[in-house]
C-alpha cells in the first residue's frame, strides 16, 4: 500500500496517523526530498530512508498519536558515524529534515434522529463540517434522495438510516457519538431517550421540546429505572441560551452552535492532560 492508499484508508476507517516527509536534504541520504510514510499506531507504509533515520521517525510520529498531537513538527537528524543513534548507524554523511504531520483522519460522530424541517436544516449546517453524519428517521419519505440533495458534496461523510425503530441504530453507532432527538413522534422520542440513558458510552445527548415535555418524560424514564445522575445526561432544550427563534432555520443554527460547542470542548479534553512530548534532540 502507497502512502497515498494508506492516507485514504486510515480516514475510510477513523483512524489516526502521522504523514512524515523528507522535507530537506543536506549531502548523501537514503530518500530524496519528498519521499513519504505514514505511521499508523500499528503498522507502518511506504519508507523514508529505513535504517535509524525511519526507525526515529516512526517512534517520534507514535509519540504524537499518544498525545493526541494536531500541529506539525519539523525532526533534524545526522547521518554520521558520530551521531548518537539509537536502531543502529548510517553513515550516509548527510543531513535530513523531516517533517511530521498528523493526519485529520479521525471524525467526530453526530447523529440526527428525525429529519423533520429543523433536521434537515441542522443537517444541512452540520454537512458543512468534517464529521461523520448519520440520519435516522423512521419515516421514508423524510429520507427520499430528492429531499436531502442539498447534503451532497459536503464534508461530512453521510450516513442515511430508515429505521422503523430507530433506537436500534442508535444501538450501532460507535462510542462518543453526539446525537440530538428531534423526530415528529413523543414517543419515539422516550424510546429513543431510554436507549441512550443504556448507553454510557455515548457523548452529548440532546432532546427537543418544552420544559412540560421534558416534566412528562422525566416520570417515566424514572419510572423504568433511570436515576437522576442518568437523566442529568440529557440536555433539553437544545440550542444556547439567548436564541429564542421558533422558526427551524434558527433552532438549527442555535443547535449547531451547542454542537459545535461539545466538539471543540471534546478536543480540548483530549489533548489537554496529554502535552505533546519533546521532540528528540540530534547532535553529531
Amino acid at each position: 500500500m502507497t502512502w497515498l492508499e494508506a492516507v485514504q484508508a486510515l480516514s475510510e476507517r477513523g483512524e489516526p496517523g502521522v504523514l512524515v516527509t523528507v522535507a530537506a536534504v543536506r549531502g548523501h541520504a537514503p530518500r530524496e526530498a519528498g519521499a513519504k510514510m505514514v505511521v499508523g499506531r500499528a503498522e507502518t507504509w511506504d519508507s523514508v530512508g529505513g535504517g535509524n533515520l525511519e526507525a526515529t521517525a516512526v517512534e517520534r510520529a507514535r509519540a504524537l498519536l499518544a498525545c493526541g498531537a494536531t500541529t506539525p513538527e519539523l525532526l533534524t537528524l545526522r547521518l554520521t558515524d558520530r551521531a548518537a543513534n539509537e536502531y543502529g548507524r548510517q553513515c550516509c554523511g548527510g543531513e535530513v529534515t523531516l517533517l511530521l504531520e498528523p493526519l485529520q483522519t479521525v471524525r467526530p460522530t453526530l447523529a440526527i434522529f428525525g429529519v423533520g424541517h429543523v433536521g434537515l436544516a441542522l443537517a444541512n449546517i452540520l454537512g458543512t463540517l468534517p464529521v461523520n453524519l448519520h440520519l435516522i428517521d423512521s419515516r421514508a419519505a423524510q429520507l427520499a434522495p430528492e429531499r436531502l440533495a442539498g447534503l451532497e458534496g459536503g464534508a461530512a461523510r453521510l450516513h442515511v438510516h430508515h429505521a422503523p425503530i430507530p433506537e436500534m441504530v442508535l444501538a450501532e453507532l460507535p462510542a462518543g457519538t453526539h446525537l440530538v432527538i428531534l423526530t415528529h413522534d413523543h414517543a419515539e422520542d422516550a424510546a429513543l431517550c431510554d436507549a441512550a440513558l443504556r448507553r454510557p458510552d455515548l457523548g452529548f445527548v440532546g432532546l427537543i421540546g418544552s420544559q412540560v415535555k421534558w416534566v412528562r418524560f422525566r416520570e417515566q424514564l424514572g419510572a423504568v429505572g433511570h436515576t437522576e445522575a442518568d437523566l442529568a445526561r440529557i440536555t433539553t432544550p437544545i440550542g444556547i441560551p439567548g436564541i429564542h427563534g421558533k422558526s427551524p432555520a434558527v433552532i438549527a443554527l442555535s443547535v449547531a452552535a451547542q454542537l459545535v460547542q461539545v466538539l471543540e470542548a471534546a478536543r480540548t479534553s483530549e489533548t489537554s492532560f496529554s502535552p505533546t512530548p519533546p521532540a528528540p534532540q540530534r547532535t553529531p
